[in-house]
């Protein structure tokens, strides 16, 4: 690790890095907190940096203003290859993952549908069709599906608006609320209990490097988007309480679905792990969270990667794509 952050730090020490967060999605707060850190990490290097808001400054002359874009964008407009693709248009280096990974990272029906493909364990869904009276909507997902659902946006992340629904009657009246969410397409997931578990892949030293991996535990019904930022309601384990043999077999689950979905440099895969020994998959984040106490830079300190060593370690994921990433 040593060897490699030193090379890419001398390549990095002449670049100007434009750290791109908050945007205008529903998890802007958890962007600010963790584009704040990483830029707070990259100028304590040496790092020339500025902060760029996409929903806020104007993008016109970027070109002129920075020469690498790490992307710290949390959420719709962010994580699903739209600034993706125009930073390529534009020709500037970006950390992470490219257009289409992140697009079928982000979009949480077709990433589980291309993941069952590939003969991977995800739990059953079943789409919200748009349109569709709530009452009859409630009737078919339940009747398919039966209770308790999880109801998730089918592109969003943090757990914004993922709720746990026990009954035909409180799906119809979550169905009936929608409309007022900021999300517009939902759909219904099986519920799994289990433990939430989740590997963070990083490539280190040209190799992809699974991560050991962190569990969460939480007093609140699940692991939610208040417990996945107050630490009061929150205890994580790193490594994850599992057996060995279950440990390697996430993390390798986690590579797997690295490479099956096309990522580059860096991504967390979460799981639910069952106490009958099955272990499901479901999602994958192109763009994790990097605040300094959450869960990608916990499995990094764990594996003795300091939080500078991170950050240096993303900011080469710019550097080192193919010529050509889809």
């Amino acid at each position: 690790m040593t060897n490699r952050t030193s090379t890419t730090r001398d390549d990095l020490r002449s670049r100007r890095i434009g750290i791109f967060l908050g945007g205008d999605s529903p998890e802007r707060e958890g962007s600010l907190i963790s584009g704040r850190a990483a830029a707070s990490a990259a100028a304590d290097m040496g790092h020339a940096v500025e902060l760029i808001d996409p929903s806020k400054d104007s993008l016109t002359d970027v070109r002129e203003r920075i020469d690498i874009a790490l992307l710290a964008l949390h959420g719709p407009g962010g994580e699903d290859g739209k600034i993706q693709g125009l930073l390529e248009g534009f020709g500037i280096p970006y950390t992470g993952s490219g257009v289409l990974a992140s697009a079928l990272a982000m979009h949480k029906p077709t990433f589980k549908q291309f993941i069952a493909g590939a003969g991977l364990d995800t739990p059953a869904y079943t789409p919200v069709r748009p349109g569709h009276p709530a009452p009859d909507e409630a009737h078919r997902i339940i009747g398919e599906m039966g209770a308790p659902v999880i109801l998730k946006p089918a592109s969003g992340g943090g757990s914004l608006a993922t709720r746990i629904v026990y009954t035909e009657d409180e799906l119809t009246e979550r169905l009936g609320q929608n409309s007022a969410e900021s999300y517009r397409e939902f759909f219904t997931e099986e519920f799994v209990p289990g433990k939430p578990v989740t590997v963070g892949l990083l490539d280190v030293d040209g190799e992809l490097m699974a991560l050991p991996p962190l569990e969460a535990e939480t007093d609140r019904e699940f692991y939610d988007y208040v417990a996945k930022h107050d630490p009061d309601h929150r205890r994580y384990y790193c490594p994850a309480r599992l057996t060995a043999d279950s440990i390697a077999g996430v993390q390798q689950l986690g590579a797997r679905v690295h490479h099956i979905i096309g990522a580059h440099g860096f991504s967390r895969v979460d799981f639910i792990a069952s106490d009958d020994g099955r272990i499901s998959v479901l999602e994958a984040n192109t763009l994790p969270g990097l605040s300094p106490m959450g869960n990608l830079a916990t499995m990094a300190k764990t594996a003795g990667i300091s939080y500078p060593e991170l950050i240096t370690s993303i900011l080469g994921t710019a550097l080192n794509k193919p010529r050509y990433l889809p």
